[in-house]
């Protein structure tokens, strides 16, 4: 339990535990700040669906896309890539009708766009867990505020360079660094956050 002031950017939860300002007491968010976001993630699926939820929430808060996420799953057959690719225009107009998740044909569209791509990657002979993972830099500096944390680094905007050329869309630098920061190519978990010391390796 905390008794004394913790550092800019640090919340006490109701349990006694240190973590991240941005999810806030929202127990759907305080379970993911917990338990997926910066966790290291090498599935093909979940790294398709994250830069797609990422594109998402565009305008949005990631709350807001989290509380939709398994309608989005329903919507989008799991996020199978190979089922996603095959969508027509009776799939976009279905989605596009569908209350659960947010109705944005540009972000359908590079949806469907980004299955095609990671198929397309697959046919050269590269997976999408090999190319993003390329980017992760071997060095990132622990974060002790938040005002330490960026927006995009020079990683970031090459992962994004490199993922546009690959055909996928909607991953611009800023995009592709919380996509980064998500999926574990980076922790920007805190200094003195509980959720640094889950991961083996990580730095408390």
């Amino acid at each position: 339990m905390h008794t004394t002031p913790l550092p800019e950017g640090l919340l006490a939860g109701e349990d006694g535990q240190a973590r991240c300002w941005w999810c806030g007491d929202d127990p759907a968010y305080v379970a993911y700040h917990d338990h997926e976001w910066g966790v290291p993630v090498h599935d093909e699926v979940r790294l398709y669906e994250k830069l797609c939820l990422e594109a998402f929430q565009a305008g949005l808060s990631w709350l807001t896309i989290l509380r939709k996420r398994e309608a989005f799953r329903a919507a989008f057959a799991g996020f199978d890539p190979a089922a996603v690719a095959r969508f027509d225009d009776a799939d976009r107009q279905r989605l596009l009708a569908d209350v659960g998740i947010v109705r944005n044909r540009a972000k359908v569209d590079a949806t469907i766009a980004n299955a095609r791509a990671v198929l397309e990657l697959r046919a050269e002979g590269e997976r999408l867990d090999e190319l993003v993972w390329r980017f992760a830099p071997d060095d990132h500096p622990a974060p002790r505020t938040h005002h330490d944390v960026p927006a995009s680094t020079p990683a970031s905007t090459a992962l994004s360079k490199e993922l546009k050329r690959r055909g996928f869309r909607f991953v611009g630098p800023t995009t592709a660094y919380a996509f980064m920061q998500s999926m574990g190519l980076v922790d920007d978990h805190l200094v003195g956050c509980a959720a640094r010391r889950r991961v083996p390796g990580r730095e408390a």
